[in-house]
């Protein structure tokens, strides 16, 4: 099996990435997919720290204080990182191919969120259109062998509440990815079922989190949960997303990233 786990750190401080990468070190996932990534000290350190311990980091350079996106893996590369061209923020995506059988390839996406200005809507548009371009343009090789996992900052058209106040474009990335053979890795394993994986001030929650898996990988879908622990304990305001994959893979041989060596910083 191959293991999968998507969290979105927001944009961590050097304090909470701490907290985090002591979390995740005690994690078993093969993969970590982050989202809101940061040009911070924080993301630094926890990357540092992973690739420190022998795990491959691929992540996009960061742009003018974007957010960003990143993949931890201990599952080796099987070539380079895959250059998902031209999405309009390049940072808020980073892909690579990973040594299983049959191979695969990973992507985390992290989507822009938006207010009701004109500006972020207009952003966030382009950004969901320039990577639905790209999806569509893969060999179908890797577009039916690809895991997207991430925060869409988006929910389904059914979500429950539905929410006021998203528009068609939104509703479509997750309309469109179904088109291209994509599974909700969720909706596949436990269908029917409303969660969500961010709570609002209100206490509306909403679903923003997913893995969603390449039409030939269907099949090898063994299970998906959200684990609100991240939640609760303060570590991020986003629920984690785990997905279990029956695949074969090798490893590389990582120490513990939150070991007794540490990386300052400041």
């Amino acid at each position: 099996m191959v293991t999968a786990l998507t969290i979105n750190i927001g944009a961590a401080s050097i304090e909470r990435a701490q907290l985090l990468l002591r979390w995740l070190a005690a994690r078993e996932e093969d993969v970590f997919v982050l989202t809101e990534t940061s040009a911070g000290t924080g993301t630094a350190h926890l990357l540092e720290q992973f690739r420190r311990a022998g795990y491959t980091i691929v992540k996009t350079a960061d742009v003018n204080g974007e957010r960003g996106a990143a993949l931890v893996s201990r599952i080796p590369l099987a070539g380079p990182p895959l250059l998902l061209d031209p999405i309009s923020i390049p940072g808020r995506a980073a892909a690579a191919p990973l040594d299983t059988t049959p191979r695969t390839w990973f992507a985390s996406v992290y989507v822009p969120s938006r207010d009701r200005s004109a500006d972020k809507t207009t952003r966030k548009e382009m950004f969901i259109s320039s990577l639905l371009k790209v999806l569509a343009e893969l060999p179908d090789q890797q577009r039916d062998h690809l895991v997207i996992g991430g925060d869409y900052n988006v929910i389904t058209a059914d979500h429950r509440p539905l929410h006021p106040g998203f528009l068609p474009f939104e509703f479509a990335l997750l309309d469109d990815l179904r088109s291209y053979g994509f599974i909700d890795a969720f909706e596949h394993c436990q269908p029917g079922v409303q969660e969500y994986s961010w709570i609002g001030r209100t206490g509306a929650g909403y679903r923003y989190d997913y893995f969603h898996i390449g039409r030939a990988l269907a099949d090898r879908i063994s299970g998906c949960a959200y684990l609100h622990e991240t939640r609760e304990q303060g570590l991020t305001d986003h629920a984690a997303v785990r997905v279990v994959l029956d695949l074969d893979a090798s490893r590389l041989p990582c120490d513990d990233p939150s070991g007794p060596e540490t990386i300052e910083l400041f």
